[in-house]
């Protein structure tokens, strides 16, 4: 490894420490659930949230690197209990440096009754080009989750797992933790639109023409 990697290594795990934060921060984990990774593009190796650790407790130092293998490269805690569903992710989506898993509650609702989220608001759209997409149930603690993942979340950013939560993808992994921000606001807002009546969807070319001109437009 260089002094690059060696760089790059320490500044993933300082960012993964402070978007940790995020995520209690945005009422999207309860206790310890929930985690991030991020993938470090030269060595392809992955740093992720050590298993059972308070969210408060956490240091840039606590989080976990390993290879696409599963082998602890850096640091002295077990990894997350989903460090496999993560590892097979990135093994499979080159393009994917971030990952983001959390249990929020109004986006989980949706996981828990079987249910995608269609693309009602123009926030869906913009942001994940097509409704959030609904993959199947599968065991936790080894692969079946994010061969699931794979198979199931198409172009989308989010991905809503049956009976368990939410997956999230990314550039890198503020982009992932910013799509698990939405998911979950997104969620919130289409359950209350449900308890007020039937939904509205958004037709097919105008989904693409929103999120065309959000990727293309939006921002500085």
């Amino acid at each position: 490894m260089n002094g690059l990697s060696i760089v790059y290594l320490e500044s993933l795990r300082q960012q993964l420490h402070l978007l940790h934060a995020e995520l209690p921060r945005n009422n999207l984990v309860t206790w310890t659930s929930g985690n991030i990774s991020g993938r470090d593009p030269e060595t392809g190796w992955v740093a992720i949230k050590p298993s059972g650790v308070m969210y408060p407790d956490l240091t840039p130092e606590s989080m976990v690197v390993l290879d696409l293998d599963g082998n602890i490269v850096e640091g002295t805690l077990k990894p997350s209990s989903d460090t496999a569903t993560h590892l097979y992710i990135y093994r499979q989506r080159p393009d994917v440096n971030g990952i983001v898993h959390t249990h929020s509650p109004f986006a989980t609702a949706f996981a828990a009754v079987g249910k995608p989220i269609p693309p009602v608001l123009t926030a869906i759209c913009d942001e994940f080009g097509g409704g959030i997409p609904l993959g199947g149930f599968a065991p936790i603690g080894d692969e079946a989750i994010g061969q699931e993942v794979v198979r199931s979340i198409g172009e989308s950013s989010a991905i809503l797992m049956q009976n368990h939560g939410v997956f999230t993808l990314g550039k890198d992994p503020k982009a992932a933790v910013k799509a698990a921000v939405m998911v979950e606001d997104i969620a919130r807002t289409v359950f209350y639109a449900m308890q007020l009546g039937d939904l509205i969807p958004i037709p097919p070319e105008m989904v693409k023409r929103l999120h065309k001109r959000y990727s293309e437009q939006y921002g500085q």
